[in-house]
């Protein structure tokens, strides 16, 4: 029986044709490489969350100007059904009064004449200030230059005292809302007598040359 003798380490067995170094363990060396490779990993990867970050910039750039946009064609939309609201408001209106002109003329005519007394003069004038808030204006005085785009012309006459084409007579009040006009005044107007101009500036010519000054 064979004593093993103490403080006798085995050896690894070792293949056939391999050297005693080889059944050492390799140690890990550092090398250059391999500190290289995590470096270039980092790289690669700031370079990925840049490119990410700028595709998420221009996707947000992107969505930005389409609410932009989007918004810009709300507000138009707003403003243009707010503006055809007025509009429809204004045409409805102007419809009622319209229909309401021959009774506002009934009580012209009777305030003329001097039947407008009673309990029909309260309703009348109710009625009146109801149209006036509505926005309902008159218009038409005797007096003022004829102009056909509010006045419409019932009578013609010259007169030796107008120097222009003038309302002397409002036939039946023009009627507006606004700057809108519902009904043209309806007037009597007079002209310059003809010739009456010439007269006066051959007149106006021959005062001229007598306050002239003397020759010497």
């Amino acid at each position: 029986m064979t004593e093993e003798t103490p403080g006798f380490d085995e050896k690894p067995d070792v293949p056939s044709g391999a050297t005693p170094d080889d059944a050492e363990p390799k140690a890990a060396a550092p090398s250059s490489e391999a500190g290289a490779a995590p470096a270039g990993d980092a790289t690669a990867q700031i370079a990925g969350l840049t490119a990410q970050l700028d595709q998420s910039r221009k996707a947000l750039d992107e969505r930005t100007a389409d609410l932009q946009r989007l918004q810009a064609e709300f507000q138009n939309y707003r403003r243009r059904v707010e503006r055809d609201r007025i509009t429809v408001k204004e045409i409805a209106i102007a419809n009622l009064l319209t229909e309401l002109l021959p009774v506002l003329d009934d009580i012209g005519r009777a305030r003329e004449h001097g039947e407008l007394l009673g309990g029909f003069k309260s309703v009348a004038e109710s009625l009146e200030t109801v149209a006036a808030k509505m926005g309902l204006q008159q218009f038409g005085k005797e007096g003022e230059p004829f102009d056909p785009t509010i006045h419409e012309a019932l009578m013609h006459s010259y007169a030796p005292d107008v120097t222009e084409t003038t309302c002397v007579a409002i036939l039946q009040p023009g009627y507006r809302i606004g700057e809108r006009t519902i009904r043209p005044a309806r007037v009597a107007v007079a002209e310059p007598q003809p010739g009456a101009q010439t007269v006066k500036d051959e007149s106006e010519a021959g005062e001229e040359k007598d306050n002239g000054p003397e020759e010497g």
